[in-house]
């Protein structure tokens, strides 16, 4: 069993050698702690494609059906049949929350234009029109909920804008405290035979 384990051993050193003279370009860097090290920057753009197109999903999806529905008929306090609901019982709320889905969907097309002709990953382009995007999907659902004040409304997007920013720039999993290292620990590591012990 133990020369097995050896041998195993120096298969994966090997392995490891080999990928660093390669670049090592799919490789999960090992921070000694049995963790990795994400940064947004190592995104691939096929990653950041499927996410800018969600939530262009998102975003039409809540530009035409928006909370509380629409008039089902013309009546006497002068609503029109097809007008949103939202907009004549909540008028500031209901711009805030178009704005905010205006914005998302402009910026996660031009998000996905901008993968889509070679934009890199890393660049700040890509970086901003992300965090603007998904800051600002976050305002329509915050918006969306009628019982709220829309001050905590804006101060909840602002939250969440400036530590998307944070996140997106500094993060790194292997600086973070260890209580915080804790909550995502790194995946269980496989062994020759596939049965988790090695």
């Amino acid at each position: 069993m133990g020369s097995a384990g050896n041998d195993v051993q120096m298969a994966v050193l090997e392995l490891n050698q080999q990928q660093k003279q390669n670049g090592g370009d799919n490789v999960q860097q090992n921070t000694g702690a049995g963790g990795h090290t994400p940064d947004f920057a190592k995104n691939s753009s096929d990653t950041l494609l499927v996410v800018a197109t969600l939530i262009s999903a998102l975003s039409y999806q809540l530009g035409t059906n928006i909370p509380g529905g629409y008039w089902q008929a013309d009546d006497a306090a002068g609503h029109v049949a097809g007008d949103p609901i939202m907009r004549d019982k909540h008028r500031r709320r209901y711009w805030l929350f178009m704005a905010g889905s205006w914005v998302t969907f402009g910026t996660s097309m031009l998000l996905t234009v901008g993968i889509l002709t070679g934009a890199p990953a890393r660049s700040r382009f890509v970086r901003c029109a992300f965090l603007v995007a998904y800051s600002c999907l976050v305002l329509t659902f915050v918006t969306s909920q009628p019982r709220t004040s829309l001050a905590m409304d804006v101060a909840i997007w602002a939250a969440v804008m400036a530590a998307l920013a944070v996140a997106t720039t500094y993060l790194r999993v292997d600086k973070l405290p260890v209580w915080a290292r804790s909550l995502c620990p790194p995946p269980p590591t496989a062994s020759c035979c596939g049965c988790g012990r090695s």
